[in-house]
């Protein structure tokens, strides 16, 4: 195909609005661009002036999907401001329910969004026809994941009781047994998905690049806590030091910014997350890799997917592990409100679903925000997509253009991009 021209106005099976436009002519790329259209949103913004104690409630708002991830790198970079270090069961409560959002997520993106390219139909709504079993069993799950967290800290979003230094309510032991026990019998319907994703044959394609996610050196699969590690050898320590490793700029074509990392481009999420420390997996899901035929490190973009069920498995059976420990060791009601207010800065990042995510509060001796800023894993995929789409499109040029769109558009959904949580590129002064 000597000419080639584009464009996809509104990617569907994604959260919020991005177009994909590509023009290309006599063997030679003139435009690659994934378009993110969405208004900015401020929340940077709106968070001066608060305090600093509204800022997890005010900025898990950012994401339906993520509001626990939000709210979790908010209390972190806020305790890091204060000088605060949460107790052992406040952050093993916490890590329970990052699990059960990356469960509740993946599963939406997985079987809602992304199967139906594999099974021939346009959407979810034409699966549940053809495939209603499948269909049911990604809604019990999903909804697995947000119970857990309406019965742990009060809504299945938006948490009401996570607050910094610990929760305003602490569940009962016999809450705690309650989301056990459905996991336990949800475990059925983890393995029966499993073993759908495993009959399904991911486009082949491989474009190396840079992953960033959290590490540690010790034998836990970070989410919730860890060094901010590059594949290319960085390693930042404090997460106060983020903007070492990660630099922000403006690109014409988006309401978003593009991030680059050691190299121009960098992934993360699901894959990074395998490429950096798959032996760190709950053993149910390490044994996965091997069996999808995942050989790390992995720089298919498709195969996000996959990585993506082989985390849900292992934050299933992680979860069940952390709450028998909680259960053995007693549920203790902690007070929450132990601190003293001071100013300070503190920068904090954790892992959701879509990659690693920072949020960072400098804050006055009263404890009012002065200046904010939050970096959405989405954003600092929107480069890397580019760059592998400038790739793919030579690789299957000589399809037809239905089947080239189709794959561009499979491609940006590999990544399960929350455009609308990325939506961030103005600084705002108010004179």
């Amino acid at each position: 195909m000597k000419k080639l021209d584009i464009n996809v106005h509104h990617l569907t099976r994604v959260e919020g609005h991005g177009n994909v436009v590509v023009n290309y002519e006599k063997g030679k790329v003139e435009n690659f661009q994934l378009q993110i259209v969405e208004s900015p949103r401020f929340f940077e913004v709106m968070l001066q002036g608060r305090h600093i104690t509204e800022a997890p409630h005010i900025t898990g708002r950012i994401c339906g999907i993520c509001s626990v991830g939000h709210t979790t790198a908010s209390l972190k970079a806020a305790e890091k401001a204060l000088g605060i270090t949460p107790s052992e069961q406040t952050q093993e409560m916490r890590k329970v329910l990052l699990n059960a959002e990356f469960i509740q997520s993946h599963v939406l993106h997985a079987c809602f969004l992304v199967l139906p390219d594999f099974l021939n139909v346009g959407s979810v709504i034409p699966l549940a026809e053809t495939h209603p079993e499948e269909v049911k069993r990604a809604l019990r799950l999903k909804k697995l994941g947000n119970d857990i967290c309406e019965v742990l800290v009060g809504r299945h979003i938006h948490p009401v009781s996570m607050t910094v230094n610990g929760f305003t309510r602490i569940p009962s032991e016999s809450e705690f047994e309650k989301v056990r026990k459905m996991l336990l019998d949800s475990e059925d319907d983890i393995l029966k998905m499993v073993a759908l994703f495993k009959t399904l044959k991911m486009p082949d394609f491989v474009n190396d690049t840079e992953n960033i996610g959290l590490t540690s050196d010790g034998e836990e699969f970070c989410l919730y806590d860890g060094k901010i590690t590059s594949s290319y050898g960085k390693i930042i320590e404090d997460e106060n030091d983020y903007l070492e490793l990660i630099k922000e700029r403006v690109v014409e074509h988006s309401s978003a910014k593009h991030v680059k990392g050691e190299g121009e481009t960098y992934a993360v999420g699901a894959l990074s997350r395998l490429n950096l420390s798959a032996e760190k997996l709950h053993p149910k899901a390490k044994v996965l890799v091997e069996e999808f035929g995942l050989e790390l490190p992995n720089y298919n973009p498709f195969n996000n997917n996959v990585a993506q069920v082989i985390e849900t498995v292992h934050c299933f059976y992680d979860s069940i592990e952390r709450i028998e420990n909680l259960l053995e060791k007693g549920i203790k009601q902690e007070n929450y409100k132990d601190y003293e207010v001071k100013a300070g800065r503190g920068a904090g990042a954790c892992e959701v679903p879509r990659g690693i995510l920072f949020h960072d509060y400098e804050i006055d001796e009263k404890g009012i925000i002065v200046k904010a800023n939050c970096i959405i894993p989405t954003g600092q995929n929107l480069a890397n997509i580019e760059k592998n789409m400038r790739k793919l499109v030579p690789e299957i040029i000589d399809k037809p253009k239905e089947e080239i769109t189709h794959s561009l558009e499979m491609l940006v959904r590999a990544y399960d991009p929350c455009i609308s949580c990325s939506a961030h590129f103005l600084d705002v002064e108010f004179v």
